[in-house]
């Protein structure tokens, strides 16, 4: 094969390449904004963190509930990737669950405005729910059941619930600067730990 017809492969390969990173770069710095910001963040404060042109951004996210949908989808992605990692690295399932239950309190506060974003959309809005739901629920499930068999916690607890109690703890928490969710989901997760047997009395 000739050195020209390697070239000629490899150069859209690697405009792709460079295309996707474009991408992630943006719903990374778009989730950070939108973290501190809110939604309605001006595109060119995302372009900036990007360190990309606005132009860029328009190019992939015509509206900005396409680009509001790109990131919601990107965080679920990232945090339901998180949960097999967290198990495998954390130094027990209890530790995997706390870190996930973290990424998760993070994932909502970004998704915070979406449904204002979305405006009038709301079969778009449904089905960012229900991937919400499809995704993450089975690696909840798979983090409790985990630690449940290591005998770290007690036994019952359904995902769905745990989600929602945990989203429902991180509603407020903008504009009101004594609150913070992170206290009061860490007291969440500590209530569902098992009652450790008292030491034996020294005879």
């Amino acid at each position: 094969m000739s050195l020209e017809g390697n070239t000629g492969d490899e150069r859209p390969r690697g405009r792709r390449a460079d295309a996707r990173r474009n991408q992630q770069t943006v719903l990374a710095a778009a989730a950070e904004v939108f973290v501190t910001h809110g939604v309605d963040a001006p595109i060119r404060r995302i372009a900036a963190r990007a360190g990309v042109g606005m132009a860029t951004i328009y190019r992939h996210y015509p509206t900005r509930a396409d680009l509001v949908t790109a990131v919601y989808h990107h965080q679920i992605e990232a945090c339901a990737e998180a949960g097999p990692d967290l198990l495998a690295s954390s130094g027990s399932p209890f530790e995997a669950l706390r870190g996930w239950v973290d990424l998760f309190v993070d994932f909502l506060v970004t998704k915070h405005g979406l449904a204002d974003a979305l405006q009038s959309d709301s079969d778009r809005f449904a089905a960012l729910h229900t991937h919400f739901l499809d995704r993450l629920m089975p690696v909840c499930a798979r983090l409790l059941d985990a630690a449940v068999d290591a005998g770290e916690i007690r036994p019952g607890v359904q995902p769905y619930e745990l989600m929602r109690g945990i989203g429902n703890l991180c509603i407020g928490r903008d504009g009101d600067s004594r609150y913070d969710p992170r206290r009061l989901v860490e007291l969440l997760l500590q209530g569902l730990r098992r009652p450790q047997a008292p030491a034996a009395e020294c005879r």
